[in-house]
């Protein structure tokens, strides 16, 4: 349980953690680029309000002073483009002007990569999309009316995409690298963290373990005493019933024990080779009588010569748990069915009970400690709403699961254990 818990801590703050790393790479990653794209559309924008040209000492073509465009301030901070003296010497960017009859004119005087041939093709490409602005490989346009037909505009954009690629896959490295860091701090510091869980899990499993065998010697007292009166009164209603309490109270002590014992898989199993198959047909047969007495038709189908690697007396109590639970809530003259199967690739072992009503609800609450789904029939048959979760804690100290589900008007238990717990034939 404890290894259990260090687990889910751990996969919890790495999760968020990720969670919050990858929402910031995201994050920044967009900024970048929103913030050269729109480097990239204010120099277009400029280019294409003075006919393809950066103004000449701050002023366009046709003599006026470059106006903020509507709704745009005139300095947009820090993700608003600046034009400076140097900016037309540090922009590589190129003009094509598309008359009526689709007859094209070049200026490619301001870039060195682009032929005049590459430049028109680049422009009939972008003519053609249906886009006013957009890429074509690096170089980014923007399509405006001019006085002379259609004038695109490129800018070159290929330092831009370089460093948006540089920058994401750093900051995928950097997030990379800080998650394995903080993965490494929290494996570390984990058992820290539950410290406080972990001394009262020990606490907690120290008084079950004394407290069930400071149980077991009054009990054991009581017992004695009662078979004394029986001998000198004789039986009585009274007798049987104490006989019964001390029954369902030793059953429960033995339950308690069997829940802290697997609690920690690792050191409360006994494991070795057994006969699956004989522990199983051994606790049928053991409740031969009571499915005599109760009419139920029970029907086996049992791989005797099954063979198993775990705790041989840990299955033999599921199985025992499986078959009380089947008998105690099947009607009387109704069914039970036992079945056991196995591969290289698992054991399977199901046992099924019909029932007067279907059983309504979550089903897996049943494994739930000290959960009953009918308080009157439970305390008629003795039971305290503990066995299920035994077994569920022993299948669980196998690596193994268990489920159950609704069937042909019943109920069925299944208990999968997994390779490890085969044993090849």
């Amino acid at each position: 349980m404890i290894k259990k818990l260090q687990r889910k801590f751990v996969w919890i703050t790495m999760v968020s953690l990720l969670a919050v790393l990858t929402l910031v790479v995201i994050a920044i990653n967009c900024m970048n680029i929103y913030q050269i794209s729109r480097k990239s559309d204010e120099l277009l924008t400029m280019l294409a309000d003075n006919n393809g040209n950066f103004p000449e000492n701050g002023h366009m073509s046709d003599g006026k002073i470059p106006q903020p465009r509507p709704g745009k301030p005139e300095n947009d901070g820090l993700f608003g483009f600046q034009m400076s003296a140097e900016t037309p010497f540090e922009t590589r960017y190129f003009s094509v002007v598309i008359d009526g009859s689709g007859e094209m004119a070049a200026d490619i005087s301001h870039v060195a990569a682009v032929t005049e041939e590459q430049a028109k093709s680049l422009a009939g490409k972008a003519a053609g999309s249906g886009k006013e602005k957009g890429y074509q490989g690096q170089y980014r346009y923007l399509l405006s009316e001019g006085e002379d037909g259609i004038l695109a505009i490129f800018v070159d954009c290929g330092n831009d995409l370089q460093t948006i690629r540089v920058f994401a896959v750093t900051s995928c490295l950097v997030g990379a690298v800080c998650l394995a860091l903080v993965l490494i701090l929290v494996i570390l510091f984990s058992r820290r963290a539950i410290r406080p869980v972990l001394e009262n899990a020990e606490k907690q499993k120290q008084f079950i373990t004394d407290a069930g065998h400071e149980i077991k010697t009054p009990v054991a007292i009581i017992s004695a005493n009662t078979e004394v009166i029986e001998m000198c009164g004789g039986e009585s209603e009274w007798t049987r019933s104490i006989h019964h309490q001390v029954e369902r109270l030793q059953t429960l002590v033995q339950h308690l024990l069997t829940l802290t014992k697997m609690d920690e898989a690792e050191s409360g199993l006994q494991t070795g080779e057994f006969s699956c198959g004989g522990v199983v047909k051994e606790a049928a047969e053991g409740f031969a009588a009571v499915a005599l007495a109760r009419k139920l038709r029970v029907t086996e189908e049992i791989e005797e010569k099954l063979m198993m690697k775990g705790d041989e007396n840990a299955v033999r109590q599921l199985v025992s748990i499986l078959l009380d639970n089947a008998m105690k809530y099947a009607p009387e003259g109704g069914k039970i069915r036992i079945q056991l199967s196995g591969s290289e690739r698992q054991i399977q072992l199901s046992v099924y009970n019909s029932c007067q009503v279907p059983m309504e609800g979550d089903l897996n609450r049943l494994f739930d400690r000290f959960y009953r789904a009918d308080e009157s029939r439970s305390r008629e048959s003795g039971g305290y709403g503990i066995g299920l979760s035994v077994a569920q804690a022993v299948v669980r100290a196998h690596k193994g699961r268990i489920t159950v589900r609704r069937q042909e008007q019943g109920i069925c238990f299944t208990a999968v254990f997994p390779p490890a717990c085969t044993v090849k034939r």
